[in-house]
Parts: structure tokens; C-alpha cells; sequence
């Protein structure tokens, strides 16, 4: 072998090697980030998750197209995740929680699902769910904070992910004022759970988010308010009994 044909072999042969390393490392990396993700949301590969479905409220009991819009990008993230969804309404999800993680889409008004977690799980944020046109149609009062909302121009939703405890699955909670901010909390969680993960490790968490001018951006313009995850999660304090 002379020696142009022997650097011609080797090199081939550290091509090979660097692509093998390289490879290697990619995968590495992509399993590594796959699973912190089924683990930020529960979902080890091939489980089953519930997907709750609400109704629009003051509707016949069809499902409103954002609220579609948001099904369509949580499928997405299940799938990614090698899990698979069942699809439940949510006046027919008579079963408790924890053994496999929840998405329930919408407020207490279209969700009996989302107003029994709030009830449950949720004891200092209360949703007005008066049908009737008003400044305080779906407002939120969290502690002693009310976010009333302006429809198309300043508009808020809850995002929360909720553990039932140690080796849990979560419940997570997109609990919005209007059908289009379900879908803003649905795409803002796609885009920053990597963050979230992060920030929140396997805690609950309940961020309060605001969907900026919808009727001009859609979903895709939302500002994180504040985490307001103590002043959610702490009851009201009893008032004292009149003598």
C-alpha cells in the first residue's frame, strides 16, 4: 500500500469514526431532552393520557374552534412524547386524579372538569361565570387581586400544572376567560416548558398569563403576569359568623 492510498483509507476511516461520534452524541442529547419532557408532563412512552374536552359556553355543546385548535397542539406534544390521549367530555370524566396526567381545557363555565379541580385543588382563585354581559363576565379574583378582561384587546388565562403528590401524574389546567386564550395557554406552554421544567421541577405551579390585543394577534402575543401559585392554592379566610 502506498502512501497516497493509505491516507486516502484513513481518512476515511476518521470520517467514519467522526460521523459515528457524532451521531452518537445527537442521539444522546435528543434522548436526554425527550426525556426531561415526558417527565416535565407525565408521560413516559407508550401511557395514556386524558384528554378533557369542554363546551362553549352559552353554546348548543359543540366545542369551540379554538378550544380545537388547542386539542390539535396538546395531541401534538402527546405524541412527541410516545404517549396517546383519550379523549374524554368533560361532564362525562367521572374518575379522580393523579393516576395518569390530565389536560382540561377551559373555565369553569364550559368545564365542570375544571370547576370541580378548582374547588378542589384551586380554593383561592374563583372564576365569575355569569353569562350576562358585564365588566365582570369571567373575571378572575385570585387572593384579593381581580383581572377583569376586555375582550379582543387584554384578555387573561391560567395556566397551571397541579401534583396530586409524590409519583403522581399532574393535572394541567388551561383556564381561560375566552375560548381563544385556552388555545394562547396551550401554545405558550408548547413554546416554554423547557423554562417551566426548569423553573418548576416536579413542583405545581399556577402562572397567570395575559393574551395582548387577540383580535389583531391571535394567540401568539401573551405576557406572563405573575406566578400566582400560593394566593391560588390558599383558601379564603372564613368569615367571622355574625352575632
Amino acid at each position: 500500500m502506498n502512501e497516497d492510498l493509505r491516507n486516502i483509507v484513513l481518512g476515511v476511516l476518521a470520517t467514519g469514526v467522526s460521523a459515528s461520534f457524532g451521531w452518537l452524541g445527537r442521539t444522546y442529547f435528543w434522548r436526554r431532552k425527550l426525556r426531561r419532557k415526558q417527565e416535565f408532563f407525565g408521560l413516559p412512552g407508550n401511557s395514556e393520557c386524558l384528554l378533557v374536552v369542554n363546551k362553549e359556553a352559552g353554546g348548543n355543546g359543540a366545542v369551540h374552534r379554538f378550544d380545537v385548535f388547542a386539542l390539535l397542539e396538546l395531541s401534538t406534544l402527546i405524541k412527541e412524547c410516545g404517549a396517546h390521549a383519550r379523549i374524554l367530555p368533560h361532564d362525562q370524566t367521572h374518575q379522580g386524579f393523579g393516576d395518569r396526567t390530565e389536560f382540561c381545557v377551559g373555565g369553569p363555565g364550559s368545564n365542570r372538569r375544571t370547576a370541580a379541580h378548582l374547588a378542589t385543588l384551586l380554593p383561592g382563585l374563583t372564576v365569575n361565570v355569569e353569562v350576562e354581559r358585564g365588566p365582570d363576565q369571567g373575571a378572575f379574583l385570585i387572593g384579593s387581586e381581580q383581572y377583569r378582561m376586555d375582550a379582543g384587546v387584554e384578555e387573561y388565562v391560567v395556566l397551571a400544572r397541579l401534583m396530586a403528590g409524590e409519583d403522581r401524574r399532574p393535572v394541567f389546567l388551561f383556564c381561560g376567560q375566552r375560548a381563544i386564550t385556552n388555545q394562547a395557554a396551550t401554545r405558550y406552554l408548547a413554546r416554554h416548558f423547557e423554562a417551566l421544567a426548569r423553573r418548576h421541577r416536579h413542583r405545581s405551579f399556577v402562572l397567570l398569563l395575559k393574551v395582548v390585543n387577540s383580535q389583531a394577534y391571535g394567540p401568539d402575543v401573551v405576557e406572563l403576569v405573575a406566578d400566582v401559585t400560593v394566593a391560588a392554592r390558599t383558601a379564603p379566610a372564613a368569615e367571622p359568623a355574625a352575632t
